[in-house]
């Protein structure tokens, strides 16, 4: 375990888009290896345990753990090396179920890892590590605690060191939390679920190139269709979206350079349909949304490039009302995907964390009550 600290950017409050949004810390650590581009950190996931609250962040070198602290600082408690270590692990993500961190890669030799949270705030286990015929490579995760249930999208099987057909989506009964055992897997006519939203036994699949479906996975050994979305303006690689509370508005962002984000209404039948596309302007470079939490009123999105946006989604089309960049652009920069990759908004404190491709975990303070009190102007 290495020795890292944590501390505040002054200077990043003075070149970066700040409004309405303070910066509380940064953390990063630039001896973690990196490639060409300077690209360290991938996806996070906040949660609270005993009234603490943490955060893990994946990096090319594994899984960080971290405590914010009530002084709003980000400490550093431990880390758990990835069975995939190189400079090109750029995807790792993260899900909780019980007293484990389960944790997938999407690059190389990578694995399911199983991490016991018990000695929090201390320090953290690795407790399992599964790599076979279930899965070795998964792009995303997602954990229904209430029904014992885990979902991988785009797995990739790894046995004996060789690594098997990609399947779109698989499905777990994590009763036994350290042995998940496959009941489900499918499409035969999808290449591929890059991501979904799962709320009420209701996937929302995100499908690269094929656009969105929704199934009812209410029975997860034999899900039901619901909907599709698999032609729509301003279309690109659907990548990831997020269901409100209230299950009446649904955004989505598709990861190609210049497209907008939709803002949809979803009908009690599961029907999606776009509403509006909004999003940063195309200035200097063609611009690309990631990922993406939305409440009833406002959406909090991890913008590659231009870091955290807030909108209301109130106006029509949606307006921005907060902001702040954790990425600086390079001289004649072209390339969109760099910067804010992962988001977390469900903290007990409502506090935000961001994670950035090249500099690594913010925390951000927003007062989101006034602004979700507050009437949207257009």
């Amino acid at each position: 375990m290495r020795f890292l600290f944590s501390f505040l950017f002054i200077t990043q409050l003075t070149i970066a888009q700040n409004v309405n949004i303070t910066l509380l810390d940064n953390w990063q650590d630039t001896s973690l290896l990196s490639n060409s581009s300077g690209v360290r950190y991938s996806g996070c996931f906040s949660f609270e345990r005993e009234n603490i609250e943490y955060v893990v962040m994946g990096t090319t070198e594994g899984a960080s753990f971290f405590q914010l602290t009530d002084a709003d600082e980000i400490v550093f408690i431990d880390d758990i090396p990835g069975s995939y270590i190189s400079s090109q692990a750029i995807t790792r993500e993260y899900g909780i179920y019980q007293n484990y961190v389960l944790s997938i890669g999407d690059e190389g030799n990578a694995s399911l890892q199983i991490i016991d949270l018990s000695f929090l705030p201390d320090s953290v286990s690795l407790v399992k590590e599964i790599q076979d015929e279930r899965v070795g490579k998964a792009h995303t995760i997602h954990v229904d605690s209430e029904h014992k249930l885990l979902y991988l999208c785009s797995v990739t099987p790894i046995v004996n060191g060789q690594t098997g057909s990609l399947v779109p989506l698989r499905v777990f009964s994590i009763e036994n939390p350290l042995e998940p055992i496959l009941i489900w897997q499918g499409f035969e006519d999808l290449p591929e679920v890059h991501d979904l939203e799962l709320r009420d036994e209701i996937a929302i699949l995100n499908c690269g190139f094929d656009g969105l479906r929704v199934y009812d996975f209410s029975n997860p050994e034999a899900p039901i269709y619901l909907s599709n979305l698999e032609f729509y303006s301003n279309q690109g690689y659907n990548h990831q979206g997020s269901l409100s509370p209230d299950k009446e508005t649904y955004v989505f962002a598709d990861e190609t350079p210049g497209t907008l984000l939709k803002k949809c209404n979803v009908t009690q039948d599961y029907e999606i349909q776009i509403q509006h596309n909004f999003g940063r302007p195309d200035i200097p470079y063609l611009k690309t949304p990631h990922n993406i939490y939305i409440s009833n009123n406002l959406a909090y999105v991890a913008y590659y490039n231009d870091g955290l946006r807030i909108y209301d989604l109130r106006a029509d089309p949606p307006l921005e009302i907060a902001s702040y960049d954790t990425h600086e652009d390079t001289p004649g920069n072209t390339f969109s995907m760099w910067g804010a990759w992962g988001i977390g908004t469900e903290l007990p404190s409502k506090r935000l964390v961001i994670s950035d491709r090249i500099t690594g975990l913010y925390l951000f303070d927003f007062e989101r009550d006034l602004f979700e009190m507050s009437q949207a102007s257009s």
